[in-house]
């Protein structure tokens, strides 16, 4: 075998796989590689890094490549891999946390809206106690694509609210304190 047709080697680093670990409070390392995740996973077609061979990296401490993929930014946080993980590992949640381990270091999401949509969903649900689809689409919509998106999209949204699919004003919470609470706990822990 020629030297340009060896293997690549890689060296472990168990720093991620260690950081991961401790923010989500999930064992990365009990994965055996079974494939179920990606088995199970509705949205691999769009992924550069499968679940599993994602696991595997976190694994081995390639920060550069699963911090840079396009498959924490893609994951549908559905929970089938989590469902289906022999080993009870929240697949989902470790996913969230490398999301969150990347906008930390600064590292710039692959999947441009992504980020937007979590930042529009999350301050529906801070507002409003729970998401109000109207406000939420705005939102996301000044911040994905400006004013000309907005009206672009301003035909279906007049449809959609004529049909009762939107409502006009949010429905209020009764617990939207505690709601509100949540939120600067997580703030308070660095979430």
């Amino acid at each position: 075998m020629t030297p340009s047709k060896l293997p690549q080697l890689i060296a472990p680093n168990s720093s991620l796989r260690k950081q991961v670990d401790e923010m989500s409070g999930e064992k990365v390392s009990a994965c055996f590689q079974c494939e179920k995740c990606t088995n199970g996973c509705p949205v691999t077609f769009a992924m550069d890094i499968v679940p599993h061979k994602l696991m595997r990296c976190v694994n081995l401490g390639l920060r550069d490549e699963v911090l840079n993929s396009d498959t924490i930014w893609v994951c549908a946080s559905c929970e089938t891999c989590t469902t289906r993980c022999p080993n009870d590992i929240d697949i989902a949640h470790i996913m969230d946390t490398l999301r969150q381990i990347s906008q930390r270091e600064g590292i710039e999401a692959s999947q441009k809206n992504v980020p937007l949509f979590h930042s529009a969903f999350l301050s529906s649900v801070k507002r409003h106690g729970r998401v109000h689809e109207m406000t939420m689409a705005i939102d996301f919509t000044l911040k994905s694509q400006g004013l000309k998106g907005l009206l672009g999209q301003a035909g279906m949204g007049l449809d959609m609210f004529k049909k009762g699919k939107l409502k006009l004003l949010p429905t209020q919470l009764g617990a939207n304190s505690q709601v509100r609470n949540i939120f600067k706990k997580a703030k308070r822990k660095g979430r």
